[in-house]
């Protein structure tokens, strides 16, 4: 079998995030009627590449606002595009999001809103509740990103500390009908998580919202633990009337894309095993990826090499150094640590936005010789993981992954080939 491992790699992360972009996925959803004035709205990495498709497909008038990340935008014509700031929410975000209010907030019966929502709109869509300023906000989402909280937790907070997410944005909207096209990044695809859920029903509450920031020992200011005690800190419920006109459709999953990369991986000659979208630590989720690997080429269990393991989801760090890293390259450090040049394993991890947490690489590259090269240079794999340092540790291999950003995403893709037999 002749195949280069690290191009055959991108190859599949490049197939996982073609089959989740905009531009393949959005328009079979789009209503069948595509006459007549529609206001378009959107927030989230992917926004600006989903509003030049709708452009691109509506023959009636065709107007709105999207916000997207810095470096995320696209030419539209009719619908004007603004970047603002991700993982924490700037002056930008809070602007576009007043303003979108604004439009949707005296609507009729008759009109109609689509609503482009994808990974990132709970940062970039940032208008913080009453009484909470946008500071408040900041300091409670940089708490959030280092605590180790999951998704859905983090989601939890931001939503009970917004004036637009958690259902309000289409209580806004009401009585206008209002259309909502989904790209997941979140494990289990919940559309209440997916940036904080705008549009839909919440079941979580206020005290959840308390409990999380009380579990990961976050100092609250004065403001949000008063605002959280406060009965209007509710979002919007199930069953709520003012949902009755707001419908939700989910265009792209993780799933998708592991199952394109799955394709892609038999039509090579690789058998794939996916394992689905994970959580937990990234640290930790590497040992139990790495302890798969073994057991495949030891034991040819679950299944035999030449082969290729896949996951996705969303991991979190719990960041205790200094170093520089998003969890897709804690993922990998710690894969690396575990395994120790390995013969016959290659490994990629990466984030299908372009973006590995806040830095310019959407992940990196492990081979059988990563470690001792590492090694070489002086950089011991356990000490750079207890420093939270994987960027720094596989820039120093030239192993970092670089895309740019992709105009989607549907989280991380973790792929690691097998190429030895298993031992006899």
């Amino acid at each position: 079998m002749s195949v280069d491992p690290q191009e055959f790699l991108r190859q599949l992360f490049a197939t996982a995030i073609d089959a989740a972009h905009p531009q393949h996925v959005l328009e079979p959803y789009l209503p069948a009627d595509r006459s007549g004035r529609v206001i378009v709205i959107g927030a989230g990495k992917a926004a600006a590449a989903m509003a030049q498709v709708v452009e691109r497909c509506w023959q009636g008038e065709v107007s709105g606002l999207v916000v997207t990340r810095y470096g995320h935008g696209a030419s539209c014509q009719k619908i004007e595009v603004v970047e603002a700031a991700h993982p924490v929410p700037d002056a930008a975000g809070l602007a576009v999001a007043q303003r979108v209010l604004a439009m949707i907030s005296d609507l009729k019966d008759s009109d109609r809103v689509i609503f482009l929502l994808s990974g990132g709109g709970s940062a970039l869509l940032a208008l913080p509740a009453a009484g909470i300023t946008l500071a408040d906000k900041q300091t409670i989402n940089k708490a959030l990103l280092k605590s180790g909280a999951t998704i859905g937790e983090m989601n939890c907070v931001r939503k009970h500390l917004s004036a637009i997410k958690g259902g309000r944005l289409a209580k806004a909207c009401w009585p206008a009908s209002v259309y909502t096209y989904a790209i997941s990044d979140v494990p289990g695809d919940e559309a209440s998580v997916i940036a904080s859920g705008p549009t839909v029903a919440d079941p979580s509450t206020s005290a959840d919202a308390l409990a999380i920031l009380k579990r990961y020992a976050i100092e609250v200011p004065v403001a949000v633990r008063n605002w959280l005690n406060n009965p209007d800190s509710e979002t919007v419920k199930p069953g709520d009337p003012h949902l009755a006109r707001s419908h939700f459709q989910m265009i792209a999953r993780p799933q998708q894309s592991l199952e394109a990369a799955a394709v892609k991986a038999r039509q090579a000659g690789f058998s794939p095993l996916i394992l689905g979208d994970l959580e937990g630590e990234a640290r930790e989720v590497a040992k139990v990826h790495a302890g798969i690997t073994r057991q495949i080429i030891q034991h040819g269990q679950p299944l035999a090499a030449p082969c290729v393991i896949l996951s996705g989801g969303e991991t979190t760090v719990t960041v205790r150094g200094n170093g520089r890293g998003g969890r897709n390259a804690e993922f990998l450090l710690s894969l690396t640590d575990s395994l120790k040049g390995l013969p016959g394993v290659y490994a990629l991890a990466g984030d299908t936005d372009g973006i590995d947490g806040s830095e310019d690489n959407a992940g990196a590259l492990m081979t059988p010789h990563s470690y001792g090269r590492a090694q070489a240079l002086g950089l011991n794999a356990s000490d750079e993981l207890d420093n939270n340092n994987g960027y720094g540790y596989f820039a120093a291999l030239d192993a970092l992954i670089v895309t740019e950003p992709t105009r989607t995403n549907v989280n991380d893709l973790r792929a690691i080939l097998i190429l030895e037999s298993p031992e006899q």
